[in-house]
């Protein structure tokens, strides 16, 4: 029998694997998803959502998707949609403007955060990082914070709210937001480096002088370890290498390619703004396929983002574009900006869902938030939030559903479910008022 936790090392490199049939006692072989650890995921996007394009027609089975949810259809049966939820402590109650900031801050929480632009800041625990108290001991990080736009965590970036609120939705403590990392390389590096920084300064040294792969290093570990697998794990794990070898071939070319427009790699990101969340994407699922971690957050951008994305034609900001004001041609521009987004998301569900665990999938193995703290962007309201769930966290949930929940009904039950169905024992989260039934 092989440990989970065995890793194949070389200078500076530490490359976890995936789950194996051989990591199981022999009478467990025909491992059930459940018995599989779950992950919680919590994707984020600003500016609201073009509800009229989002919300499928009736409640009950989903059927045919509406434009937004298209990207979808291949992971339908796998997904939820849930409407009606909302997080009270994004609204003003009574400290004036500042939507945006307010949205992000509580969309973990359920708390209000205090408005200041100071250091002063504080807003509440959130979910993920309530969840890695206890899923984190058993895995190399506790959590992993991703996302594609930097963003300060101090100046006056919305209203009199401090930029960490916009910024970040992970919160270590009601006053420490834990810092996202944008730049793929070096959460590639941080996965697969080992713990010694000098090991990890040569491994990088060599690999940038022989134009290495960071496997060139584990290649002896790994022919050792495939003659003691069988031919379905020999395949698995085969194909598991492959996969990183890919994502690294890609960070090369972008390196490359910022090097000829004059940047510095690492130091940059792709200026392909969908293959950068694709890759950071890729980084998530590396994760948790070698169960380095099981709980990740990933804010495709800041809230209140004002980026352009002329790669859909839309060259004006992303915030000025959701105050519309029913401009047909804004609200246009917003729809191609909120596709965008979901052809991202559906690429990631997609490769989660071609990753076999057991009896079923990575897909199926997980419980993904997706969604916002803003519903439409130019009402600036935070109910009836744009919000999916994808995944059954080994099959303890139905999915391939629309389900209407009553207004206001608070977004942190859905954390209180997703918490039980994870092995958290948590009575109550933030604002919650009972767990999200009937989906839990």
């Amino acid at each position: 029998m092989i440990s989970r936790r065995t890793v194949l090392r070389g200078l500076g490199t530490a490359v976890a694997l995936p789950t194996l049939e051989a990591m199981s006692p022999m009478r467990a072989l025909a491992m059930s998803p459940a018995k599989t650890p779950v992950r919680l995921a919590y994707l984020f996007v600003p500016n609201g959502m073009s509800m009229e394009h989002w919300r499928p027609a009736a409640t009950g089975k989903l059927g045919e998707l509406p434009e937004l949810l298209r990207p979808l259809k291949g992971v339908q049966g796998k997904i939820n949609v849930l409407s009606g939820l909302a997080q009270k402590y994004a609204e003003a109650n009574g400290d004036g403007p500042g939507d945006h900031a307010r949205s992000a801050a509580a969309w973990l929480t359920g708390v209000q955060p205090f408005k200041t632009a100071g250091s002063d800041i504080r807003v509440g625990l959130s979910a993920d990082q309530l969840a890695a108290q206890t899923l984190g001991k058993d895995t190399k990080f506790a959590s992993l914070e991703l996302g594609c736009e930097r963003g300060g965590l101090a100046g006056n970036c919305d209203s009199g709210y401090s930029c960490a609120y916009s910024s970040a939705i992970s919160w270590r403590t009601a006053s420490t937001p834990v810092a996202k990392e944008v730049n793929p390389r070096l959460v590639f590096e941080r996965l697969f480096g080992s713990l010694d920084a000098s090991d990890n300064a040569a491994s990088r040294a060599i690999r940038a002088k022989q134009n290495a792969s960071i496997l060139d290093f584990v290649l002896e570990d790994a022919a050792s370890l495939r003659n003691r697998l069988g031919a379905k794990d020999a395949s698995k794990l085969d194909e598991y290498l492959v996969g990183v070898r890919e994502i690294e071939q890609r960070l090369v070319k972008f390196e490359k390619d910022n090097q000829l427009a004059g940047a510095k790699a690492p130091t940059g990101v792709p200026s392909d703004f969908g293959e950068h969340i694709r890759l950071m994407g890729d980084m998530m699922i590396l994760a948790f396929q070698s169960d380095m971690t099981r709980v990740c957050t990933f804010m495709f951008a800041n809230e209140g983002s004002n980026r352009s994305y002329p790669m859909v034609g839309v060259n004006e900001g992303h915030h000025e574009i959701s105050h519309h004001g029913r401009d047909a041609h804004k609200m246009e521009m917003k729809r191609q900006i909120d596709l965008f987004h979901m052809q991202q998301l559906a690429y990631i569900l997609t490769k989660m869902n071609s990753i076999q665990e057991g009896t079923g999938t990575l897909l199926d193995n997980t419980l993904l938030v997706f969604g916002g703290g803003i519903g439409d962007g130019d009402r600036h309201n935070h109910d009836d939030l744009p919000i999916l769930l994808a995944g059954s966290a080994g099959g303890a949930v139905r999915t391939g559903q629309h389900l209407t929940y009553n207004d206001r009904t608070p977004m942190t039950n859905l954390f209180l479910g997703m918490f039980d169905r994870a092995g958290i024992n948590i009575d109550k989260f933030g604002d919650s008022t009972g767990k999200l039934n009937p989906l839990f």
